[in-house]
């Protein structure tokens, strides 16, 4: 009885260590993913100021329009 109490309890420990480091690996994994999509964001946001700051460059607010 206490045998085999013992080996449902190592297994149940093998079965915990496996997932854990199948866990670690996905949290792994997703860190990664997200580091990714910080940079394509900050990446973004810099192109979308630097459109913004030559749009605002090119066109003076005071100039009239084509058609006057």
């Amino acid at each position: 009885m206490l045998e085999e109490r013992l080996v449902n309890i190592e297994t149940k420990i093998a079965f915990q260590e496996d997932l854990i480091e199948e866990l670690n690996k996905i949290v792994y994994q997703q860190q990664q993913k997200l580091n990714q999509l910080e940079a394509t964001c900050a990446s973004l946001a810099r192109r979308m100021q630097s459109l913004a700051d030559s749009l605002h460059e090119s066109k003076p607010a005071s100039e009239r329009p084509p058609h006057y």
